[in-house]
């Protein structure tokens, strides 16, 4: 059995925030594959059924964020599935919005839920890294994160959970780097990411003096040098 868990806050306020992105996955999965209805359990809401002929569980915690692990280490205990068979769907700062990447084990980058999941059942669990982008200062982080996504964001947020959930089958057998492949194949290139800015403009070329820079500058100095030796020679006269 999988256990697959999305990370994000509970409650209506934090529904569309960038940090739920996690829940949005587990939603769509559950969604798309005709899951059993939600129900209260392991400190979150839990739904049941099977994708590629494997059972699976999606759970979301109620435990916020920074307590994940809470949730997971219940379910995971009573179920007995081993943490090989875990997968977390979470946001991640550092990838550009749209961009989908996966690993197991590594680091938690500094992300709460990842942190909690370690210390409760242990590290070498999947991570589906889903990228949100970053702000562009780190003081911009906790108010980016626990936003709402743009409606702009909807061009590529949307397609995205749906490749997610229709290649769910391929994270259910194992098979997690064809899960990555096959959702580059389901989303439309044009949809894949938010449109780009556009380039900004070359400078403006330099105005033609005739000459190059450095030869200005060389020019400057000798100017300056003649002007000085005529003054020191002015002096002299002066006073013979």
């Amino acid at each position: 059995m999988k256990l697959f868990v999305g990370l994000g806050n509970p409650g209506e306020k934090y529904a569309r925030h960038r940090h739920n992105v996690g829940f949005m996955a587990v939603e769509r999965i559950a969604e798309r594959h005709r899951f059993g209805p939600w129900k209260r359990k392991f400190s979150g809401l839990a739904a049941d059924g099977e994708i590629a002929g494997e059972k699976v569980l999606v759970l979301k915690p109620d435990t916020y964020m920074n307590e994940s692990g809470r949730a997971v280490g219940e379910a995971t205990r009573f179920l007995k599935i081993g943490i090989a068979d875990v997968v977390a769907f979470h946001d991640e700062l550092d990838l550009t919005p749209g961009k989908l990447k996966l690993k197991t084990g590594g680091g938690n980058a500094g992300h709460n839920g990842l942190r909690s999941i370690t210390q409760h059942v242990g590290n070498d669990f999947v991570r589906v890294r889903i990228g949100i982008g970053h702000p562009g200062a780190k003081e911009l982080v906790h108010g980016w994160v626990l936003h709402d996504f743009a409606k702009a964001d909807e061009v590529w947020l949307g397609p995205l959970l749906d490749a997610i959930a229709d290649t769910a089958g391929r994270l259910a057998t194992g098979e997690n780097e064809r899960f990555l492949t096959d959702v580059a194949r389901t989303i439309p290139a044009e949809q894949s990411l938010p449109a780009k800015t556009p380039p900004e403009p070359p400078p403006a070329p330099r105005p033609a003096t005739g000459r190059h820079p450095a030869g200005e500058r060389n020019a400057k100095r000798q100017s300056a040098l003649a002007e000085n030796l005529k003054k020191w020679m002015s002096g002299r006269t002066g006073k013979s």
